[in-house]
């Protein structure tokens, strides 16, 4: 597994996502992106993080660089876990985990984890760290926070420092 870190070219990616588009990093430049990987839909952390983006979208809009949450799950579980939470930002369906490991945040919790947790472990035992990626428009990754636990989230005034670090 690779390690994407500050400085990098962004690996580029193609995923469906929420309101049956499909998503492309390469659809982002000139302008940016911001990936926020996910461990899993309906689980208590991500279901505040991203209520959170919502619940702040206005100051999310101003930066001029749209968010995207990436995780596991799939297309289906993401569009009803954004119709149930009103969400605002896409969500996209790496049911393979191949944008998360390209990325370097794929964790391996263990085989018998999903047992405990099936909303964001895989049945190898693998999982989405939560991180959070700012892409620039010619598709440099100028920002890089990855929790190996996932207890905690980057806030949406931490994105605005990181997408003002850019400019």
């Amino acid at each position: 597994m690779a390690k994407v870190d500050v400085g990098d070219a962004a690996p580029d990616f193609e995923l469906p996502g929420t309101g049956g588009k499909t998503y492309r990093l390469s659809d982002y430049g000139g302008s940016g992106v911001v990936l926020a990987f996910y461990p899993g839909d309906f689980t208590q952390v991500c279901t505040a993080q991203l209520c959170s983006y919502r619940d702040n979208s206005e100051q999310l809009d101003q930066l001029g660089v749209p968010v995207l949450g990436i995780s596991p799950q799939s297309l289906d579980s993401h569009e009803r876990f954004a119709e149930e939470n009103r969400l605002n930002i896409p969500l996209l369906a790496d049911e393979g985990m191949e944008v998360a490991n390209e990325y370097g945040v794929r964790g391996w919790a263990s085989p018998l984890a999903w047992l405990r947790e099936r909303k964001a472990v895989t049945p190898g035992g693998f999982f989405t760290q939560r991180a959070i990626f700012v892409i620039d428009g010619e598709g440099i990754v100028r920002h890089r926070h990855a929790s190996f636990t996932g207890a905690t989230y980057q806030s949406v005034d931490d994105i605005q420092q990181a997408v003002s670090a850019m400019s």
